[in-house]
Order: C-alpha cells, then sequence, then structure tokens
C-alpha cells in the first residue's frame, strides 16, 4: 500500500518508450532520436547516461533498454542483458537458428554455455528472484525452439 507522500510525489507518466539500442552506440539519430524527441526529452543526456551505463559491454551488443518519459519532460531508464537468442546465436556461432526446430539442427552448445549465459540473465531485473536451475530450463527451451541442440560436451 501506498503512503499519502508517495502518492503526491509521484509524477504523470506521459508514455513508456521500449528501444533496443547497441551498447555504447546511443546517438541522437534514429532509433533514439525520433522516439524521444516525441516526447520532448533531452537527447544528449539520454545518450551519455546510455553509454556510460553500457561501456562494459562489447560495441555493438544490442541492449533492451525501457524509457518511462514524464509530462515535465524528465525521464528514467532501465537497461537489460541482451536477449537469450542473441547469447545463443553467439555460443552457436550461428546468424540464424533453423527454419524447421525439432527436425533440423542449426548447431549446438554445451551445459557449460547455458549456466554462463544463466549468470548473466541472473542479474536482470526479471530474473533477480528465480532460481538458476530455473534460468537454465527457460534457456534450455529457447534453445529447443531455435533449434540449436543442447549437449553435455561437445564431441
Amino acid at each position: 500500500m501506498s503512503s499519502l507522500k508517495e502518492i503526491l510525489t509521484r509524477r504523470p507518466v506521459s508514455a513508456t518508450i521500449r528501444l533496443t539500442v547497441p551498447a555504447g552506440a546511443a546517438r541522437p539519430a534514429p532509433p533514439v532520436g525520433p522516439a524521444l524527441g516525441q516526447y520532448r526529452l533531452n537527447l544528449m543526456a539520454f545518450c551519455k547516461d546510455f553509454n556510460a551505463r553500457t561501456q562494459k559491454y562489447k560495441p555493438d551488443t544490442p541492449m533492451a533498454v525501457t524509457i518511462t518519459a514524464y509530462k515535465d519532460n524528465t525521464f528514467e531508464f532501465t537497461v537489460k542483458s541482451p536477449s537469450v537468442t542473441w547469447y545463443l546465436k553467439k555460443a552457436a556461432g550461428i546468424e540464424l537458428g533453423s527454419g524447421r526446430p525439432g527436425h533440423v539442427v542449426a548447431s549446438s552448445v554445451t551445459l557449460k554455455h547455458i549456466y554462463e549465459i544463466a549468470k548473466v540473465k541472473q542479474s536482470d531485473p526479471y530474473c533477480q528472484y528465480m532460481s538458476l536451475e530455473s534460468i537454465c530450463k527457460s534457456i534450455i527451451g529457447t534453445a529447443n525452439t531455435m533449434g540449436i541442440q543442447v549437449v553435455k560436451e561437445l564431441d
């Protein structure tokens, strides 16, 4: 239950914007510029903050960003780690998953790869309270739907 003070200090939200931006490469050009300019947000402030937060990742790593724009032209944003599919494609060394998952195997990854991806995803706000085992099971399911085989060890 919210207290009266929290309710009175809550700022009205004008929009929630979801973008996928390469790590360390936010510029006021599309796709960032038009999305934020539409709500009259400070583009350069977002670009500097985003690039500072994502400098530990390799360049061109696609980062999911959720920006909350307020009516007073201020904003807050959260950065999520790259998608599981991106990590699986990098680990398997492929560009695309299988066209017929379950029938055609595109590539294979080891359980060690799955565990490493799960450790990275555990820092995400949505996976914060999930056990490492349940995150691994979710990643294995994603790998199966992409046509990537999960093996104990590579031959």
